[in-house]
Formats: structure tokens, sequence, C-alpha cells
């Protein structure tokens, strides 16, 4: 295979972050249309994210967040954005780069987004890694536990990695398991 001086897949990785970007800037100044809302994973040991020492302990690798009907102060900047949430009472301010975005994922249109998490370390050491899979309403199934937050990256992997999920009255975020396209790539 010929060497890709161009570097397409961190271009892709950017483009599909900034339609997270966008959707949130749109989000933060006329706030959730319809049935939209948003499951988002992030890394939480990634530079510049900025968490309590609460949530850093209870999540020390990736935390997924619900925006959906309790939230607040949603800024964003063109390299991150800050919320304000509440996890079990308690109100948290949230700050996450972009670049620290795992997954998102819509569950009232099912779409979602799955960034590789090798993606920064992958451009910095000119090794070739795949780029996000934007995953089509058919890739998509309703999960079995509706109490349980669903997290794009966690869900793809089957993991049974922790979920954060804001306060919510029960049955209110109902999640939705995101399978990965990978199986469907041509392999060389």
């Amino acid at each position: 295979m010929r060497e890709d001086l161009i570097r397409y897949d961190v271009l892709v990785q950017e483009a599909l972050r900034g339609v997270v970007k966008k959707v949130l800037v749109e989000a933060s100044h006329a706030g959730l249309p319809g049935e939209h809302h948003f499951f988002i994973a992030f890394n939480t040991t990634a530079p510049g994210v900025r968490i309590s020492s609460r949530l850093r302990q209870k999540y020390p690798e990736e935390m997924t967040v619900v925006l959906q009907h309790q939230f607040w102060e949603l800024n964003v900047s063109d390299t991150a954005f800050e919320v304000g949430l509440s996890f079990g009472g308690v109100p948290e301010k949230l700050y996450i780069p972009f670049n620290a975005v795992k997954g998102f994922f819509d569950p009232s249109v099912q779409f979602g987004l799955q960034f590789d998490p090798e993606h920064d370390r992958g451009a910095e050491a000119e090794q070739p890694v795949a780029g996000p899979t934007p995953l089509p309403a058919r890739a998509v199934e309703p999960a079995a536990a509706p109490e349980q937050a669903a997290s794009p990256a966690a869900a793809a992997e089957a993991s049974d990695k922790p979920t954060a999920k804001p306060d919510a009255a029960p049955g209110e975020n109902a999640g939705a398991a995101v399978v990965s396209l990978d199986a469907f790539r041509r392999k060389p």
C-alpha cells in the first residue's frame, strides 16, 4: 500500500469532530430541537479535560454524559465545550476538548459517530490510523437495558465500563447500542 502523505484519516477525524461542534453550538444558542438529545463519551485522561476529582476518581479513563433535560451553561469554543450537569444531586461543571471526545450519539434519530482513540498519537507517530466511523441508522439497534446510558465507544466494544448518568427520571435516558461497521469494510 502506498504511503498517505495527505493524511486523509486525520482530515476525516477533524471534519467529523466539526459535526459534533456545530451541533453543540446550535444547541447552546437555541436549545435541543424536538426529541434530540446527545450521549457524549470522552477520555477523562485526555489533555485539557477538566472534571472534579470526585468524577475523575469514579471515571478514571472514560465517561459518557447525556445532554437532554437537565444541563446548563453549555458554552462551545473552537477547541472545547463546557457544560453544567448534576451527578447524584451535586452540580458539576465539565470542560471537554473536542479531541477528547470518543463518541457521539443522538438516539432520537439513531445517529452516531465513533472516533479513533489513537488519532492524536497516531498522527504524531506518522502511522496510518483508521478514521471515525459514521454510523447510519441501520447500524444501530435498541439496547436491552433501558436504564443504562449508551456510550457510542463503549457500546461498540460491548464494554462494561461505567457510564455517568446525570440526574434523570427512571427510564428517561433510554439507550441504544452502536454497532461498529469495521466488519463490513473491505480488507486488503
